[in-house]
C-alpha cells in the first residue's frame, strides 16, 4: 500500500487513456485509488482511442453519406457496454442504461449532422468530449461496486473557460462559484470528467490539446490539493527520448522551470500551460505509471535538488532557420523589433532566437510549416532596406532540429557549455545556431535534422557528471566467468576513483541458477534463484542506470540467439562465445547493425589483441593479403611436442592429464573450434563466409567420429601411423607440422595440418601459444605477428575486461 497521507489532505489524480484502456486497466486504477488513505479528486481521460473515434464519427456524419457512421457508432457503444459488464458484473445495470441513453443522444446528434452535410465546430467540441463523460461514469461505478464512497462530478457543470490565442483560459471566479453548487460533500472519491468545460455563454466546449492534463491541474487547484499525480504508462520522466537513447534514465525530480523547459523542447513532460494552475498554487506534480504503481515516478515542484546540473536533453524536429542579414542593420535601433513584429502579425511562433554581437545578422528558428509565411512577412517588413541594399538577404534553411540541455544546476557550474559542444564535435555534428538564456537553465542549439539522433545520444552521454555507471550481468560463471568477476572486484575501486567509472555487476546466471542483486560485491554470491533469462535481462537493464552490459562466458548457441533482442533494447553485449561470430551470417550481420555495441575480442586468441589489430589495419586503409594462424592452444602444444620421439596418441593423453584439452579431445582434434575462429577473422576483414565454406581437415579418423568417448580413447593409437608419416615428410623437407588456419585475399579459407618452415613465425612457439600472422600491403615483406598465450581463464577474462572498458570509454567514461 502507498504510504498514508493525512486524511485531511486532498490528493489530485489524473489518469490518461492508456491507464483506462479496458476493464482490466480501469480495475487497476480503482485498486490504486483504494490503496491510498486520502481524500481524492480524480480526473479521467476517455478510454484509449475513444476521442479519435468520436472525431472520426462526427466527420463521417458531416460527410452527408447516409449511414456512413452507423457501424462505427455501434462498435463504440459495444466497447463501452462490454467494458461496463466485464468491470462491474451484476452492478453494471445502471451504468449500461446510462451509457445506452448517451449513445441514443449521440446518434440523434450525428443524424442531424448528416442531414446538414457539414461538420459543425460546436457539435465537434461537444461530441469529442463524450468519452471523458463515459469513462468517469465507469470509474465512479467501479469504486461504488467495491464499497467506496464515490461521486461523479461532470466538469461541464463547473468549469468555465474563454478561448483566446493562448488557448482555453479558466474563468476562475465563475468556476469556483459553480463548484460550490455542485461539489460533492463529504465524499472520499470525487471523479471528474477531464477535457470538457463550458464557455461563458453556456456552450459545451473542450480544453483542446493536452486538455485532460490541463483539467487535472485545474481541479487540483480548485480542490486545494497538496499533490497532483499524473498517471500514464511510463515510469515518470526520462532524461531523453528512450526511443533514441535507450540508456535514458528516470529523473527523480524536476523544478517547475526545468519541466517547462524540457516540455518546450519536445520532451514527454506535461505541457507548460497545463501545469500553470498547479504551479500557481505550488502544488507538486508527480508523473506516475499505472502499470507499476509502486514506482515513485518523477516529482515536479518548486524546490528540488539542483543536482545533477543537467537533468535532461531533448530535441525538436521539423524546424527551419530564418536568417536576416546585412551591414545596414549594424547600430540601427528597432531592427529586431520590426522583424519579430512582422512574425507576430503572420502568426509565426519563434522557437529560438540568436543575434551576433556585431548586429550584422538576426536569425531565429521556426516551425518548417511557417517558413514560407515567415519569409514573406519579413521581406515585406524590410522591403525598402532590401531594395536599397541595407539588408542583403532574407533566407530560409530547411531540415533543422533543435537540441536543448536543461537543468537548474547549470547556473554557476563551469564547463557545461564546453562539455556539450565537445560531445557534439566528437559526434561530428555541426552547430548552426546557439541560444542560452541569462538564467543559464537551458543551452539550446540548432543542428541539421539528419544529425539529431546522433547529437542527442552524444550530448546525453557527455552530461553524466556523476560516475558513469554500467549495469553488468555475467552469464556463465565457470573458470573464465569467475576469474572475470574477481578481476572486476579487484580493479573496481581504482576505476571509480581515477576514472569516475562504476562497473556494477548486478546479476550472475548459470544455465540453471542465478542471483540478482544491487550490492557492489558479487564475490561468492549464492545463486539463490531458478535461472530465468528474461528476469535476468530486465534486472540488468535497470531503468535507473544509464547503461547495461551482458557478458557471455558460455559456449551456448542458444545464448547467442538472445544477443539481437538484448541489443535492440540498448544492452551492450561482450562475449567469449564464438557462436554469434561464426554462426549464421544473417545473425552476425544483424548484430553488427544494432545501436548497442557487440564486442568479441576474446573469441579469437583470448586476451591477445588479434581482432583489434585486424580492425586497425582495415580501418586505416591497409589491404589484407593473407591471415595465417595457430588458433588452438591445445593443438599448438601437441604439434610443438610432436617430434617423433613419442607417439601422437601419448601426447594427447599427456595433454589431457595436464588439463589442456576438452573432456573429449575430439572437440580439439576436429579443428572445428579453429575453423570458427577463422570465420570470425574472415568476417572482420570483410569476407562474408560461413563455417561451411572452410576447407576443414579433421585429425579424427572417420571410423572414430561417432564412437563414444571411452572407445575413442581406447583406440587413440589409430591416429599414430598416419601422423607419423606426415611428420616424417615434413622433417625431410626441413619443416615442422603445425595445425594452421589460412585465409587468402580471395576469401579462400583452409584449416588443417600444414608443413611450416622451421624458421617461420608459426614454427617457433611456446606451449599453448596462439600466433596470428597478418600479411598486408604495408606488411608484405615482413608480416605483422601477434603472439602469446591464447587460452586460460586469466587471459580470456582479461580480453573480456578490455572490451568492457572499451564500451565504457565509448559511452563517455574517462580513460
Amino acid at each position: 500500500m502507498t504510504p498514508a497521507t493525512p486524511a485531511s489532505a486532498t490528493i489530485a489524480h489524473k489518469f490518461g487513456g492508456s491507464s483506462l484502456a479496458d476493464a482490466e486497466r480501469i480495475a487497476a486504477v480503482v485498486d490504486i485509488l483504494l490503496s491510498r488513505d486520502e481524500q481524492q479528486v480524480v480526473v479521467v481521460s476517455a478510454m484509449r482511442g475513444v476521442t479519435d473515434a468520436l472525431i472520426a464519427l462526427t466527420s463521417a456524419a458531416g460527410s452527408g453519406r447516409a449511414n456512413a457512421w452507423q457501424a462505427q457508432a455501434d462498435e463504440l457503444e459495444q466497447k463501452h457496454l462490454a467494458t461496463a459488464k466485464s468491470l462491474l458484473g451484476a452492478h453494471a445495470v445502471l451504468v449500461t442504461s446510462k451509457l445506452q441513453e448517451g449513445f441514443v443522444e449521440l446518434r440523434e446528434l450525428l443524424l442531424a449532422q448528416s442531414l446538414i452535410g457539414a461538420v459543425s465546430p460546436d457539435l465537434l467540441r461537444l461530441v469529442s468530449g463524450l468519452g471523458e463523460i463515459w469513462s468517469a461514469m465507469l470509474v465512479d461505478a467501479a469504486l461504488r461496486a467495491r464499497g467506496a464512497d464515490s461521486q461523479w462530478l461532470d466538469a461541464r457543470n463547473v468549469l468555465v473557460v474563454e478561448h483566446c490565442e493562448l488557448g482555453a483560459t479558466v474563468q476562475w471566479q465563475e468556476t469556483e462559484r459553480r463548484l460550490l453548487e455542485h461539489k460533492p460533500i463529504a465524499t472520499r472519491h470525487t471523479i471528474v470528467s477531464g477535457f470538457v468545460a463550458r464557455t461563458t455563454d453556456g456552450c459545451v466546449t473542450n480544453l483542446g490539446r493536452n486538455g485532460s492534463d490541463y483539467s487535472g491541474s485545474i481541479f487540483a487547484s480548485l480542490f486545494h490539493a497538496s499533490e497532483l499525480h499524473v498517471w500514464s504508462d511510463v515510469d515518470g520522466i526520462l532524461s531523453a527520448d528512450p526511443r533514441i537513447v535507450p540508456e535514458a534514465v528516470e529523473i527523480p525530480e524536476l523544478s517547475y522551470s526545468e519541466a517547462c523547459e524540457l516540455a518546450y523542447f519536445g520532451a514527454k513532460v506535461l505541457h507548460p500551460q497545463t501545469m500553470a494552475p498547479a504551479i500557481e498554487r505550488g502544488i507538486a506534480i508527480i508523473a506516475r505509471n499505472t502499470f507499476d504503481p509502486s514506482h515513485p515516478g518523477t516529482r515536479i515542484a518548486a524546490n528540488v535538488d539542483a543536482q545533477p546540473p543537467v537533468k535532461g536533453v531533448s530535441t525538436v524536429r521539423g524546424l527551419a532557420i530564418l536568417n536576416l542579414e546585412g551591414a545596414g542593420m549594424i547600430g540601427i535601433p528597432g531592427t529586431a523589433q520590426r522583424a519579430f513584429a512582422a512574425l507576430e502579425q503572420a502568426k509565426v511562433s519563434v522557437v529560438m532566437i540568436s543575434q551576433g554581437s556585431s548586429e550584422h545578422s538576426i536569425c531565429c528558428v521556426i516551425n518548417k510549416g511557417d517558413a514560407a509565411a515567415a519569409e514573406q512577412a519579413v521581406r515585406q517588413a524590410f522591403a525598402h532596406e532590401l531594395h536599397n541594399g541595407q539588408i542583403s538577404d532574407v533566407n530560409i534553411e530547411h531540415g533543422i532540429a533543435a537540441l536543448a540541455a536543461v537543468g537548474d544546476g547549470m547556473a554557476g557550474t563551469p564547463g557545461i557549455a564546453s562539455r556539450m559542444f565537445s560531445a557534439l564535435a566528437h559526434a561530428n555534428v555541426n552547430v548552426r545556431v546557439i541560444a542560452q538564456g541569462s538564467s543559464e537553465r537551458n543551452i539550446s542549439v540548432a543542428i541539421d535534422e539528419a544529425s539529431a539522433e546522433r547529437a542527442l545520444r552524444a550530448v546525453h552521454s557527455g552530461f553524466y557528471l556523476s560516475a558513469q555507471t554500467l549495469s553488468i550481468g555475467v552469464i556463465g560463471p565457470g573458470n573464465v566467468g569467475r576469474t572475470l568477476l574477481r578481476q572486476l572486484q579487484d580493479v573496481r575501486p581504482q576505476l571509480l576513483k581515477q576514472n569516475n567509472l562504476d562497473l556494477r555487476v548486478r546479476a550472475i546466471s548459470t544455465s540453471r541458477r542465478m542471483a540478482l542483486f544491487d550490492s557492489q560485491d558479487p564475490a561468492d554470491r549464492e545463486l539463490d534463484l531458478d535461472a530465468d533469462l528474461d528476469v535476468f535481462t530486465d534486472h540488468v537493464h535497470a531503468e535507473h542506470l544509464p547503461h547495461a552490459v551482458i557478458v557471455d562466458c558460455t559456449a551456448s548457441d542458444a545464448i547467442a540467439d538472445r544477443y539481437h533482442d538484448w541489443m535492440q533494447r540498448g544492452i551492450h553485449v561482450i562475449t567469449a562465445n564464438k557462436h554469434a561470430g561464426a554462426g549464421t551470417l544473417n545473425r552476425y550481420q544483424s548484430l553488427q547493425q544494432q545501436p548497442a555495441q557487440f564486442c568479441y575480442e576474446a573469441t579469437v586468441g583470448a586476451g591477445l589483441p588479434i581482432i583489434t589489430t585486424l580492425r586497425d589495419l582495415i580501418d586505416t586503409g591497409d589491404q589484407l593479403l593473407a591471415i595465417d594462424g595457430i588458433l588452438s592452444g591445445t593443438l599448438a602444444f601437441l604439434f610443438r611436442s610432436f617430434d617423433g620421439t613419442r607417439p601422437f596418441s601419448e601426447l594427447v593423453r599427456d595433454a589431457m592429464a595436464r588439463g589442456f584439452t576438452e573432456p573429449d579431445p575430439r572437440d580439439d582434434l576436429s579443428g572445428l573450434d579453429v575453423a570458427r575462429k577463422l570465420v570470425i577473422l574472415a568476417r572482420e576483414s570483410g569476407t562474408n563466409i560461413g563455417i561451411e565454406d572452410v576447407q576443414l581437415e579433421s585429425l579424427v579418423p572417420a571410423q572414430l567420429t561417432d564412437c563414444d568417448q571411452q572407445e575413442f580413447l581406447t583406440r587413440l593409437g589409430e591416429l599414430d601411423t598416419a601422423l607419423a608419416k606426415r611428420l616424417q615428410s615434413a622433417q625431410q623437407n626441413g619443416c615442422v607440422l603445425r595445425y594452421v588456419a589460412h585465409l587468402d585475399a580471395t576469401g579462400k579459407a583452409v584449416v588443417g595440418l600444414t608443413e611450416v618452415a622451421a624458421d617461420a613465425a608459426l614454427a617457433n612457439i611456446l606451449p599453448t601459444d596462439n600466433v596470428v600472422q597478418f600479411t598486408t600491403e604495408r606488411y608484405r615483406d615482413n608480416p605483422l605477428v601477434v603472439r602469446g598465450p591464447g587460452a586460460g581463464p586469466e587471459v580470456t577474462a582479461m580480453g573480456i575486461f578490455a572490451d568492457l572498458l572499451r564500451v565504457a570509454k565509448s559511452l563517455g567514461a574517462k580513460r
